[in-house]
């Protein structure tokens, strides 16, 4: 028997741009994917591929209506990100800081 496919996450989804624009469009409201696709230059397939992944990293939601899947935004797997980035900011900030100084050191109006 072979292994279950791996489930993507939050960093593999949004590295891709469709995701991110995907994930943008669906911030705000609940779409089919007949919809969806009308905004991309691709086939409603590639689109249903690209929200499979985003939902397998949990953040898209889909929920069926009738004969349609809708689906929306989940935003809370984003916290990941946030955490991540929060973490290396720190180091950014740092770098800022050393630049400012030496802009300061350099200037010969102060």
């Amino acid at each position: 028997m072979g292994e279950p496919q791996a489930k993507h996450d939050v960093f593999q989804a949004i590295a891709d741009p469709t995701r991110r624009r995907l994930l943008k469009l669906l911030a705000d409201q609940e779409m089919p994917v007949t919809v969806i696709s009308g905004h991309f230059p691709m086939s409603r397939t590639a689109v249903s591929k690209h929200l499979r992944i985003l939902s397998e990293a949990g953040l898209v939601k889909e929920r069926r209506v009738g004969r349609e899947n809708r689906y929306r935004l989940d935003p809370e797997p984003l916290q990941e990100i946030k955490h991540w980035y929060a973490y290396f900011e720190r180091f950014w900030e740092n770098k800022w800081a050393a630049l400012q100084h030496f802009v300061e050191l350099d200037d010969p109006d102060q």
